[in-house]
């Protein structure tokens, strides 16, 4: 019956829930089951519920847990097993990184070796793609889809969920206008939105670029600190501005917007990450603590939206390697890399020798 929610939907239900706190069952073919809530958004009254139904653990990433000193039996992730008086602030210190330096010693921290780890790691990236911490408390459940009918809680099915979970999802077009900017009279804005319901990304035209001929593009992650507030912690806001007005200039170009806050973990973590900055960590490590990979965008996004608008080959507006041998591998041509190099000050310099130093930018 097309009234059903299929996973897609179920997946964007799921992620919904963790952000409010609510627990979502996951269930695998073999019969395990699990009830996982964010760590994040946990509340004392909840924790106290999971910890009726059995023993809880907390799963971290590989990434936390080397920051924790615990052992990542499963590799990329962590089971820490929760002590019989651990309450709802050792939990979140677990999870939130915001204390480490204050209170370095949270263990010895036990770690899980035996079972099945695969619904720990749904629930992770679940609580990533939510853009919430990468922590969830998960306790084993008897019978996951009964628990979850009984309890008007969400049901994922692993095998169903991970296709999803591991690739990007389509996006549509929804609308496009006319947009006249100061940097040219004649710009339209293109609003593409993906079907698994999460946020949507924007392209901005430039005149009337030729399909058959390499476009000036760039790839530009969102920054609201940046682009907006003039933030002089990074150099997102001069590279925004730099590229539309080179686009201005030269009369045609496509600058995709994609809402990829803070590398891809959102603007939360990212004031997160930048509370860890002031504490002196760089902007790879202040990821790292928090459970996050050094880049956790997907940059096939702005493929997938040049391919949709009729390009196949661009002059790219970049100083990330990355961004290339994206483009190189999804089919988008590119035959010149432009350098952007703007919007270097005292805040940020050691920023951005960090990400030339880590993260191989061509600064």
């Amino acid at each position: 019956m097309s009234l059903i929610p299929d996973i897609t939907e179920l997946l964007a239900r799921a992620r919904a829930d963790l952000r409010m706190g609510v627990p979502v069952a996951l269930t695998d073919d073999s019969g395990f089951s699990v009830l996982a809530v964010s760590a994040e958004t946990l509340t004392p009254q909840r924790l106290a519920d999971l910890k009726n139904l059995g023993a809880p653990v907390v799963a971290i990433t590989g990434r936390r847990a080397e920051t924790l000193k615990a052992r990542a039996y499963d590799g990329d992730l962590a089971r820490v097993s929760l002590p019989a008086d651990a309450d709802i602030n050792w939990v979140q210190a677990v999870a939130d990184p915001s204390d480490d330096l204050n209170a370095p010693m949270k263990g010895p921290l036990m770690t899980e070796r035996q079972g099945n780890a695969n619904l720990h790691r749904i629930a992770i990236a679940l609580a990533k793609s939510a853009r919430i911490l990468p922590a969830a408390v998960v306790v084993p459940v008897e019978d996951g889809r009964a628990f979850a009918a009984s309890h008007g809680l969400t049901c994922i099915d692993h095998t169903r969920a991970v296709p999803h979970l591991a690739d990007r999802s389509a996006l549509h077009e929804v609308v496009a206008a006319r947009l006249p900017m100061e940097v040219s009279e004649a710009g339209r804005l293109h609003i593409f939105r993906p079907e698994d319901g999460g946020e949507e990304h924007y392209a901005v035209e430039i005149g009337r670029p030729d399909r058959d001929k390499p476009v000036l593009a760039r790839l530009h992650s969102a920054c609201f600190t940046g682009d907006l507030m003039g933030s002089l912690k990074c150099d997102c806001g001069p590279q925004l501005r730099g590229a539309l007005a080179q686009m201005g200039a030269e009369g045609a170009g496509v600058l995709l917007y994609l809402n990829q806050e803070g590398r891809g973990i959102g603007l939360a973590n990212k004031m997160r990450a930048y509370f860890l900055q002031d504490q002196g960590f760089d902007t790879v490590e202040a990821n790292h603590r928090l459970g996050f990979e050094d880049d956790e965008r997907d940059f096939r996004l702005g493929s997938d939206i040049l391919t949709s608008l009729g390009f196949n080959s661009v002059r790219l507006l970049t100083n990330n390697p990355a961004k290339i041998a994206m483009m190189e591998r999804t089919g988008i041509a590119v035959t010149e890399r432009v350098p952007l190099k703007v919007g270097e000050t005292a805040h940020n310099r050691e920023y951005l020798a960090t990400k030339a130093a880590k993260s191989g930018h061509l600064l």
